[in-house]
């Protein structure tokens, strides 16, 4: 615990206006008690910031901690570590675990077993009942109870009535739900994407459209239901252009996109001679694909930028490419692939990319965005975006390994977070 603090020539960045200021913060058991400029230290510890930014906590809406049930993947433990390392004092967990996140029970025990960690940890539940896409979940009792919105990623709710019904549940529990948009007729046991590489390489297609014809079933009945429903890890140019109408109908749609997806192509696959770790779903898609997706993130037709962390033990990785389980770890990545992709190139500002990992998917799941001011606990990462680094096995805090991006350059590092009393710190 490092419950008194004092942050020192650090500039403070509002996220929200863009705003900036350099200035100290006094910490006191948890608490900031005081901002202001040349601030003289008392007792506390000194954290000296020089040349480095400070904004409210990222959070990461969209995780897979595989607790319970499959902790030789992924603990709730090992989860925060990574995400403390990248940056993140928030992450929303999906309910794909065994058994699925589905009763008050699951949601109470993820809540209390993250307490003392120094990352907030915010169950997302089922839509139906044990993920099996015949029955809604008691929805407005996991809302009561924690959960921040409804999902059964993994498995897309095929069922056009179900979903139908599910947004109309939005509308009186105030979260929103979240879907995998693929229709799995359409692309059946596919492994990647498909285009020239999947011909070239003889491996099952995943098309395009598959997820794009289920987004266009559900912007449908969103608009039917006015419902809240939010697009998960979107991965096409069609699928960006479709929202971005949608969004301009009046639809209530929200969508993110995740690292790997405006970082990587499908050529990854064939250059990497079939590395596993470049399997992953959605599967990366095309040089087109990926521009569409960082435009979307520039305009805000994408509102959100997560990782979709998919933590897989080496043992299932160590396979071919067929049967290896499709994911990435990327919670330590995330940041520099950020400021890589989208601030190095200009794409966004620091102050906007910051917005699209801490703003915007607390707004989305109905979370209050922590306050740098006087008497707000304090809830708040330290990072640049200007530091050029090579990213190394060493840097990674996942229980699992799973990631291309090893050897990889990045822009920008999460230097420290600080959340409920706790400062953690990153060496070079």
């Amino acid at each position: 615990m490092t419950p008194d603090l004092c942050i020192q020539n650090g500039v403070i960045l509002n996220p929200s206006t863009g705003k900036s200021r350099r200035a100290d913060i006094r910490i006191h058991d948890g608490l900031i008690v005081e901002i202001g400029s040349n601030l003289t230290v008392s007792d506390e510890r000194v954290l000296e910031a020089k040349g480095r930014m400070i904004s409210p906590g990222w959070m990461d809406m969209h995780v897979h901690l595989r607790d319970p049930g499959e902790e030789h993947k992924e603990t709730i433990t090992t989860g925060c570590r990574a995400a403390a390392f990248g940056g993140f004092t928030a992450v929303a967990c999906m309910p794909n675990t065994n058994p699925p996140i589905d009763n008050r029970e699951a949601v109470h025990s993820l809540i209390k077993r993250a307490e003392e960690l120094p990352v907030d940890v915010h169950p997302i539940a089922c839509v139906s009942r044990g993920r099996q896409g015949k029955d809604l979940s008691e929805m407005a009792e996991l809302a009561a109870t924690g959960a921040v919105a409804f999902s059964d990623d993994g498995s897309p709710v095929q069922n056009g009535s179900l979903m139908r019904r599910a947004l109309e549940y939005t509308r009186v529990v105030g979260k929103p739900i979240i879907n995998h948009m693929e229709d799995l007729s359409l692309g059946p046991k596919g492994q990647m994407n498909e285009g020239i590489i999947s011909t070239n390489l003889g491996l099952t297609p995943i098309p395009t459209f598959s997820e794009e014809s289920m987004l266009g079933r559900d912007l449908m009945l969103a608009e039917l239901t006015q419902g809240h429903l939010h697009v998960a890890h979107v991965s096409t140019a069609r699928s960006t252009a479709m929202i971005r109408e949608a969004k301009a109908r009046g639809i209530h749609v929200t969508a993110e996109a995740c690292t790997h997806h405006f970082s990587l192509t499908d050529e990854m696959v064939e250059e990497s001679g079939f590395d596993v770790q470049t399997k992953m779903h959605p599967p990366l898609r095309t040089a087109e694909d990926v521009e569409a997706i960082r435009a979307g993130l520039c305009d805000g037709t994408l509102d959100a930028i997560c990782t979709d962390h998919a933590p897989h033990a080496a043992f299932e990785k160590e396979t071919d490419f067929v049967s290896s389980p499709f994911g990435i770890i990327g919670l330590e990545t995330a940041w520099g692939l950020t400021g890589q992709h989208l601030i190095a190139t200009k794409r966004l500002s620091v102050a906007e990319a910051v917005n699209r990992l801490c703003v915007t998917p607390r707004e989305i799941l109905g979370l209050d965005v922590p306050a740098l001011e006087a008497g707000a606990k304090a809830n708040l990462t330290i990072f640049d975006a200007t530091t050029n680094w090579v990213f190394e096995s060493r840097h990674i805090h996942s229980k699992s390994r799973n990631t291309p991006f090893v050897g990889s350059p990045m822009t920008g590092r999460a230097w420290a977070i600080y959340n409920k009393g706790q400062l953690v710190e990153h060496q070079p």
